[in-house]
């Protein structure tokens, strides 16, 4: 809050305020939409897969996302209505909390679509041994490792946040990860029709592999929408940190509600790529909200 003030008197850019009302909005049906899809995945056994439980943890990740920035909207509020000051141990307790929480989001996000990526590529380059190497007890155990990194990192960095030494990593990490996501689809896609000549003389082989292309373009599409999504607010917590004074810097950090909503907009995007794209999900949404005859 400090640095929008004095970005205001340092610059001629005005602040863009999203409506709370929109906050709330959007936040809600990005938390429905990927309930539905944990939902859809408990429901339908035949979707037990490493793979979708990869796509339910990166649901769960938009949850969080969608759910903090709820959870600060009514913060602000409540400091706004008097009812809470913006300094005592209880709120900065609070506040280190959703920072927690945010954080988690991002993490879990980030590791969750590498190891959708993984499996895409195990999926497309060894599917003879794929049920061999990623089994449902492998992803389980994955998955568990996953999510206890990014709880412990959270953690530690919603602590240490002020400090150079945390905020530098962490804003690392998010360029790295991706490039190294980016480089896995370049390479899946660049050996995909030399591996498909390999495997033609295989019953049902061009089906199989068609059907992976087809996993893997939607995870190119998902990978393209989270960049577009995060990018901005992780650009944002650089230069807070690092040029919080600087006019350029100012101007670019008047648009926080707008960085925060498109966070909240990847929650929705998410689950409508794999509404569409995905016909087990599809079929599984008509049967949850259409009783069979």
């Amino acid at each position: 809050e400090n640095i929008s003030n004095f970005s205001l008197n340092i610059t001629d850019c005005t602040q863009v305020v999203v409506p709370e009302e929109v906050f709330f909005t959007v936040a809600a049906a990005g938390i429905l939409e990927n309930l539905l899809i944990l939902i859809a995945v408990v429901r339908n056994k035949n979707l037990h897969l490493p793979m979708y439980f990869f796509i339910c943890s990166l649901a769960i990740s938009d949850m969080l996302g969608s759910l903090y920035k709820t959870l600060e909207n009514i913060f602000i509020i409540l400091c706004k209505m008097g009812y809470l000051t913006r300094h005592g141990d209880f709120e900065k307790k609070l506040d280190d909390a959703m920072d927690s929480m945010f954080i988690l989001s991002l993490l879990g996000s980030i590791f969750s679509l590498l190891a959708i990526a993984a499996d895409r590529y195990i999926t497309i380059f060894y599917a003879l041994r794929y049920h061999n190497i990623m089994t449902l007890r492998r992803a389980l155990v994955i998955l568990a490792i996953i999510w206890a990194f990014c709880a412990g990192s959270s953690i530690a960095i919603a602590l240490f946040s002020y400090e150079a030494a945390t905020v530098i990593p962490f804003t690392i990490l998010f360029p790295l990860m991706m490039f190294f996501i980016l480089c896995l689809y370049v390479h899946m896609f660049l050996l995909a029709r030399s591996h498909a000549k390999k495997i033609a003389s295989l019953p049902s082989s061009t089906v199989h592999h068609r059907t992976n292309m087809k996993g893997a373009i939607t995870l190119t599409i998902f990978l393209g929408v989270f960049l577009c999504c995060w990018a901005p607010f992780v650009l944002h917590i650089l230069l807070a940190r690092f040029c919080p004074h600087n006019p350029y810097c100012a101007c670019y950090m008047s648009i926080f509600h707008v960085n925060g909503t498109l966070i909240m907009c990847n929650a929705i995007i998410n689950p409508m790529i794999f509404a569409f794209r995905s016909p087990e999900l599809r079929s599984t949404f008509r049967k949850m909200f259409y009783c069979p005859r």
